[in-house]
């Protein structure tokens, strides 16, 4: 047997007053997830563990089966994996937003969503001005890039931009944790302070600025950590061979960790408009050889994060009948069974802007076995499905073990 992974990163909603006190996932129309639904096994999965943030990064790596007690070390050196940026023994990588700071707030986690192009510009300019023999800056997607720090020391208070719009950065800016790390904690507030004297008037941001668009105008460092020593798929599970699929190097980066391939889709954004059809073909394609796939879509967390309910609908709708339907029609006729579990990572509320910690809906389709009583697929249904509760590594032991 076959197996793929479709995850729907944040897509998991509470109830909302104007469609109706409905989660998004009940007010779209998702035939074909509902199929899968009904035709396999339900349940909720507990994807962060106690004492931890609901971040993506602890949630793919719960999803996919690791103790994130263990080998959790940051979003950083999990990007730098997929960026093929080497993390040497005392170093520190973290994640790098670019991000908007207006009236001395947050204004958004993404720099309004800054293209490739204007950020690569922006980084490669910070590195040339504020890189050293300590620090160094490398572009990656859209607002997420990666600060490498030589001897920095992992000990700190971060605040995820994405946790805090609207609130005065002064007040989230980093904290040690230890007296060791204080001088770490200095040297990137220190960072971010000389970085929005630098980048305001850059002509990319007055361009940005001149057409309305907001500036690019601070850096923001987040989730430290070294490199992680984390076991293959192959290793726990047996899987011969395996692919991710993704726009997000954070998610990259754990598929490489995991032993698995990185396959880059042309035109996959992470946002609402990315390739879902390329996405949807990269994974058939993939199927054909590997015993495993990882499909992660992006744009409904994103839609989360601006509280745009009708765009995270949309997504949702995207998902079911740009991605989820090609795939299910396509695998049914192979000869060789695939398996096809879909699920969020965790929920992003569209009133909280968000990440939340509740368990998430999940469905697990092996051709071939018997359903449980589910009919549809969402945040309440679930709570009814065979599975029940699942936590750590079982959902992974239950799709492939």
């Amino acid at each position: 047997m076959k197996y793929i992974i479709i995850l729907g990163d944040g897509m998991a909603d509470e109830p909302i007053l104007s469609l109706g006190n409905k989660t998004c996932l009940q007010a779209a129309n998702i035939p074909n997830i509902d199929k899968i639904a009904a035709l396999g096994r339900n349940g909720l999965l507990d994807t962060i563990p106690k004492g931890f943030a609901p971040g993506s990064e602890i949630a793919n790596m719960s999803v996919l089966g690791y103790d994130v007690a263990t080998v959790f070390e940051g979003r950083g050196s999990l990007e730098a994996a997929s960026m093929g940026v080497t993390i040497e023994d005392g170093e520190m990588a973290m994640r790098c937003n670019l991000i908007c700071i207006e009236n001395g707030k947050i204004k958004n986690h993404s720099a309004g969503h800054i293209s490739n192009e204007e950020a690569e510009e922006l980084i490669l300019f910070l590195q040339k001005e504020l890189g050293n023999e300590i620090i160094s800056f490398f572009p990656g997607v859209s607002y997420r890039h990666l600060l490498k720090m030589k001897n920095g020391n992992k000990h700190l208070k971060c605040t995820p931009p994405h946790d805090v719009t609207g609130t005065a950065f002064t007040e989230v800016l980093i904290q040690a944790e230890t007296d060791e790390a204080k001088e770490t904690a200095n040297i990137l507030n220190d960072l971010i302070f000389r970085s929005q004297a630098l980048l305001d008037n850059h002509p990319v941001n007055l361009k940005r600025a001149a057409a309305g668009k907001d500036k690019a105008n601070s850096i923001w460092p987040w989730s430290p950590g070294y490199k992680p020593a984390m076991k293959t798929l192959h290793e726990t599970y047996k899987l011969n061979s395996g692919s991710v699929i993704s726009a997000v190097d954070l998610i990259k980066g754990i598929g490489v960790y995991a032993g698995l391939k990185v396959i880059n889709v042309p035109g996959a954004t992470g946002l609402y408009d990315t390739n879902y059809e390329g996405k949807a073909q990269a994974a058939i394609d993939a199927l054909r050889t590997d015993d495993f796939v990882y499909l992660h879509i992006e744009a409904s967390d994103e839609a989360g994060h601006e509280g745009n309910v009708e765009l995270k609908v949309k997504t949702i709708e995207y998902l079911d009948y740009r991605v989820v339907k090609p795939i299910f029609d396509e695998v049914s006729t192979w000869s060789e069974p695939v398996a096809i579990a879909i699920l969020p990572d965790h929920p992003t509320p569209c009133v909280y802007k968000t990440h939340t910690k509740s368990p998430v809906p999940f469905i697990i389709y092996k051709p071939g076995e018997m359903a449980d009583n589910v009919e549809v697929y969402d945040e309440f249904a679930a709570v009814n499905g065979s599975y029940g509760l699942l936590k750590g590594d079982e959902f992974m032991k239950e799709l492939i073990l």
